[in-house]
């Protein structure tokens, strides 16, 4: 697939923002519980403000892959059917009711709990709604997999956790520590999954061949032109026309930049009490993780692709 530039930002945007409210109500629900110290009571404000600009930017980016924008309402006219219907409904409430739990932290700091847990509740739907966008797409065998859902909330929460340990190390608050251990271990385990659906894609067998798309059963069939010289919408969405070097570049780059940096800047940052180490982490993670969706799109092979291999 091509990869459109505006969905990666807008998954990773939104799955950064996704993981710091996660990472706010965490640290609410153990102070409450008497586990963590307090931090201060206008850092639920802000990391809710921040949450709300990474979600609200995401939304953002959506709109510049739509062929006619002034439409883009009608995206959530097949929410019984469309997964991406339901994430179009599901990202505007999630973002409300983020907005109002950090005012309500910054005004009264009453009923939050409750208020967090119905947030955590929409929070866990858009991921569920984003993931399975790609996930239920049978014939692109590289997202057909539980592992595209599982990836796309663990990345979300890696990074928003990160963001986290670096707004709470930059304000002086408690329980930086505590973040940016969580934060390390998600991004490990996203690691982890990462790989595992990077070998599984490796030993995918295509089920569709140019035998059986034509017909023709012959042990060698070779595709010599498109039927025509020129770009068409075909080779223009469905094949991003980077060679395998640029594939295994962006692959590696991603391994090292979302997960491997991270944590070494991460432990570095705690180890030393530098903030700034923890927002050169959050800022490098984050990049990698843009490259990481990069190749998750780049990396899908649509059937069709077997037409157009070669232009003459």
């Amino acid at each position: 697939m091509n990869p459109a530039f505006s969905v990666v930002l807008l998954t990773t945007l939104i799955g950064a923002g996704q993981g710091l409210f996660l990472a706010l109500f965490v640290i609410e629900t153990c102070v409450f519980a008497g586990m963590l110290t307090a931090p201060a009571s206008d850092f639920y404000f802000c990391g809710s403000a921040t949450a709300v600009v990474l979600l609200g930017a995401g939304l953002l980016a959506s709109f510049f892959h739509l062929g006619h924008p002034e439409r883009a309402w009608r995206a959530a006219a097949m929410w019984r059917t469309s997964w991406l219907s339901r994430e179009v409904i599901v990202l505007p409430a999630f973002m409300a009711l983020v907005a109002v739990y950090g005012w309500m932290h910054w005004q009264t700091q009453q009923g939050t709990l409750a208020l967090g847990l119905v947030a955590v509740v929409v929070c866990f739907l858009l991921f569920l709604c984003t993931g399975m966008i790609y996930a239920c797409i049978k014939f692109l065998q590289e997202w057909a997999t539980p592992l595209t859902l599982v990836n796309f909330t663990l990345l979300g929460c890696a990074s928003g956790v990160m963001l986290a340990t670096a707004l709470a190390a930059l304000r002086g608050e408690p329980n930086v520590a505590g973040l940016g251990l969580s934060a390390m271990l998600l991004t490990v385990a996203g690691m982890a999954t990462r790989i595992a659906a990077l070998r599984r894609n490796a030993v995918l067998k295509p089920r569709s061949t140019l035998q059986s798309a034509i017909g023709i059963n012959h042990p060698k069939v070779v595709q010599k032109a498109q039927g025509f010289m020129g770009g068409s919408f075909n080779t223009r969405e469905f094949f991003h026309g980077r060679g395998p070097g640029t594939l295994r570049a962006v692959r590696w780059l991603f391994i090292v930049g979302a997960f491997v940096l991270p944590v070494l800047l991460a432990q570095t940052g705690l180890a030393t009490g530098s903030p700034l180490l923890l927002v050169i982490a959050f800022a490098v993670q984050f990049c990698g993780l843009m490259a990481e969706r990069w190749f998750f799109f780049a990396q899908a092979n649509h059937p069709q692709n077997l037409y157009y291999q070669a232009v003459s």
